[in-house]
């Protein structure tokens, strides 16, 4: 029988939940922290940037999750089984792999610094802490963009990268994650062709692959040109469907748009899963009930699926009339901010901003202050939950 708590059968039964570090944020105590709390609160995947010292930072938390998971489950948490470990890729250029940047030397004495207060990651700093520095932490930065539109002087800027086919195979060859994501556009079919051919001789080790679309015209056409380029798989494959790319944190609306563009993927009848991205926030699950997409059988809790030797896509599934799961992004990792807040207090111990932000060597994990754990695994699981089975219960 197919284990009822691993990550694939909350995929295949409709219940997947995925946190998006962010393909371009490279603060490495916010990552491992983040991995470890929502590994704790029962996420099925971990979604980081294809950086080795951020994957590192990753199983690394993935390893003292395991430690903490009986704890996790007394206390009536999700953590049953460790988490698939994704690493995003691109074949162009692409919302979530770039940085922002700007001259603070430029910047007017009297501006009123509205690209401090409107950046979501905390990543634009005005000499902070007396150390000399200010401009865009480049670690912290996970390019939303925000900043750029709101620059009374118009001195923003971004930086964009695309992932070279050179480095992917060594990439996943020598990291063993276990999934990959690939961004990609309408219209690219050719760049995706090449990174794929680079994924393509070590996707069997591979436990999924994910495809993060955002929508334009011709979608279904190009998603099918997609599918019929990587047939056969061995593993799983995920639509994402990319609605309005980090903005699950500014409003209830935003997951308007990755519902509208879910039931637009769903009913193409694609072949694989189709998970929601790009503005999902805590209003998303009650609207996808609302909408009845979401699989029935979550409110009798989860059912045990028949052993299935071949990839569940392969076979005619009923995960096609549903949402097989949700993705959360900066929504997930913005209202975990507060209590990462509090340990970066309790952390500093330094006189130097970029080491006490950016260092591994300074960080203090997030373990060794039970009570500020406890506590975001337990904010954590409100949203966690939403999605899984609603018949657990937690003990203070």
């Amino acid at each position: 029988m197919t284990n009822i708590c691993s990550p694939l059968h909350s995929l295949r039964e409709g219940h997947w939940f995925k946190l998006i570090c962010g393909a371009s944020f490279q603060h490495l105590p916010a990552v491992r922290n983040l991995t470890l709390v929502y590994t704790l609160a029962g996420a099925d995947c971990i979604d980081v940037a294809a950086d080795p010292a951020v994957i590192a930072a990753a199983k690394e938390a993935l390893k003292t999750a395991v430690n903490f998971g009986e704890e996790a489950q007394r206390r009536g948490f999700g953590f049953r089984n460790l988490p698939l470990l994704m690493v995003s890729l691109n074949d162009g250029e692409d919302p979530h792999f770039r940085k922002a940047e700007f001259n603070a030397t430029e910047c007017p004495t009297q501006c009123p610094r509205p690209c401090e207060s409107i950046c979501p990651a905390q990543a634009i700093v005005f000499d902070r802490l007396n150390n000399n520095f200010s401009g865009v932490l480049d670690q912290l930065c996970y390019g939303c963009g925000r900043c750029i539109p709101i620059c009374p002087s118009n001195l923003i800027f971004t930086r964009a990268y695309v992932s070279t086919p050179e480095a992917v195979a060594p990439l996943v060859l020598q990291t063993a994650v276990d999934a990959v994501e690939i961004h990609t556009q309408v219209g690219r079919l050719a760049d995706f062709q090449r990174l794929w051919g680079a994924i393509a001789p070590w996707v069997n080790q591979l436990k999924a692959i994910a495809i993060s679309c955002p929508d334009g015209e011709g979608l279904i056409h190009y998603l099918w040109s997609l599918y019929n380029l990587m047939k056969p798989l061995p593993c799983e494959l995920i639509w994402q469907t990319d609605g309005r790319p980090m903005s699950g944190d500014i409003g209830a609306g935003t997951t308007h748009a990755a519902i509208k563009l879910g039931q637009k993927v769903l009913a193409a009848g694609l072949p694989g899963y189709v998970q929601l991205a790009g503005g999902t926030n805590s209003h998303t699950v009650t609207k996808l009930k609302a909408v009845d997409l979401l699989n029935r059988k979550l409110s009798d809790g989860a059912a045990t699926l028949p052993e299935n030797p071949l990839p569940q896509y392969l076979t005619k599934s009923q995960t096609q009339n549903y949402i097989a799961g949700i993705a959360y992004g900066s929504f997930a990792r913005v209202m975990l901010s507060p209590i990462l807040d509090r340990l970066e207090t309790a952390a500093t111990k330094t006189d130097s901003l970029s080491a006490s932000l950016i260092l591994p060597q300074q960080r203090v994990n997030l373990e060794d202050h039970p009570e500020l754990l406890w506590q975001a695994v337990s904010l954590a699981d409100t949203l966690v939950s939403q999605i899984k089975s609603p018949n657990r219960e937690k003990v203070g």
